[in-house]
Formats: C-alpha cells, structure tokens, sequence
C-alpha cells in the first residue's frame, strides 16, 4: 500500500514520545539535557557522513568534491526564500497556536514550540525522508520508512522527555512532507533521477548537520529558513532542460 511507510513512521513519533511523557520524568533533568546534546552530536555526525557520502568521490589522485556551487547557491537561494516567506518564524507561530489549543497554560508554550519545531525538522530534513517517501510513492516499498520510523521513535523518546508533548506534534509536518511528496513521486518520477537525488540529499544532510549544532547548543541557527534549499537542485536541474 502506497503511503504505509509514512503512516508507520508517524505511528513509531506517537509511541516513542508517548513513552518519552510517561517516563521522562524518572529521568534526572540533567541527563535529559546530556541526552539531547547526545542526539545532537548523533545528528552531527550522521548529516556531516551523509554529506561526504553524497558530495565527495574517491578518485585515483584522491578526493574530489562534487556539486559544490550547485550546494552553495542552493543554500544562499533557499535562505532568501525562507527568509521572505519567514518558515521558522511560521513554524514555531504554528507551534505556539498548537501549545495554547491544546497544552496546558503553564509557561512553557516555547519549550512546546521548541519541541515541536525541533523534532520536525530532525524528522523532514534529511536522505531517509525523501527517498524512502519517492519509493514508497514509485514502487510501494517503504522499506527505507520503516527503517526511518525505528530511528524517529527512539529520538521521539528523548525529544518528549525534554520538551514535552510538543515533540508529538511533530507528526504533523512529518505526515504533510513525506505524504506529498509520495503522493507526487509519480509527477516528480522523470526529474529525480539519481545524480538530482544526491544533489538534494546533500543539502539536506548539511542541514542535519546545523540540526545537530542546535541540538548540541553549539549554535542558534535558523535552519527552518533554509529549508527551500533542498529543492533548488531539482529546480535547477528542470531550468537546465528546458534551456
């Protein structure tokens, strides 16, 4: 069935934060924060591999880089548009509209905001998403979601325990992006192939990597404004046949 991977996956955010609200609280507070720096680094290291994977070959005089400009100016492109479309000022409005409908009025709406932001991001941005969303959508093998959904779980655990049942919340951007774009797969089919694929994926795993830096309160990067980068290449490389 066309879609599972993304229902599973969303199903796995439900039931790992849903154990992260029941037990989070047997966790000392600083161990929560140690684990969210810890999930940080995991996202650090699996974005900067992910990156060398897809954007640097191996050749008989060493290492080459691929698609650097194209990832450079994917980056400074999709930074404008999110910035003028303002994604992470909408997002974290979304998460506080969310807080106050259905969170008790305790204080914490931006820890809510800031969980639910979070997570969505860790969970969207990234190889897993798109290509486990493209083959769910193509050929109806989820197996890449599935594989994602262990993952999500598991960090659902720790994002709920740290922030509440914001994090939860997530499930609503992951079920949004991942349906669409395996709803669209068979649009998107002739101009995705695979080297628009690791164009994409290496803006993406980039992304985690700033992911990973805000987990780690290394930095304050606003990572949901560069969202729209992940797609420049599939639009460059569509401007590139037509002209």
């Amino acid at each position: 069935m066309h879609g599972m991977g993304t229902i599973v996956n969303c199903a796995a955010i439900l039931l790992g934060g849903s154990v992260g609200l029941l037990f989070g609280s047997l966790i000392p507070e600083r161990v929560r924060g140690t684990l969210m720096h810890a999930l940080g680094l995991a996202a650090f290291s699996i974005g900067l591999g992910g990156f060398i994977t897809a954007a640097i070959t191996v050749t008989p005089t060493g290492l080459e880089s691929r698609y650097t400009m194209l990832v450079i100016i994917s980056l400074v492109i999709g930074t404008i548009i999110g910035c003028l479309v303002g994604i992470e000022e909408w997002l974290n409005s979304l998460g506080e509209k969310l807080n106050r409908r259905f969170s008790k009025s305790d204080g914490s709406s931006n820890k809510f905001a800031q969980g639910f932001f979070n997570a969505s991001l860790l969970y969207c941005v990234g190889a897993m998403a798109i290509v486990g969303s493209l083959n769910d959508g193509l050929t109806g093998d989820a197996s890449t979601l599935y594989a994602k959904s262990i993952l999500d779980g598991v960090a659902a655990i720790i994002f709920s325990s740290g922030f509440g049942v914001g994090a939860l919340f997530s499930i609503l951007p992951v079920g949004i992006y991942q349906g669409s774009i395996t709803l669209l797969a068979t649009l998107l089919q002739p101009l995705l192939t695979e080297m628009v694929i690791q164009q994409m994926c290496a803006v993406g795993y980039l992304l985690i990597v700033l992911i990973g830096t805000n987990l780690m309160d290394i930095s304050k990067i606003k990572v949901g404004n560069m969202l729209p980068a992940l797609f420049v290449p599939l639009v460059y490389n569509v401007l590139l046949k037509l002209f």
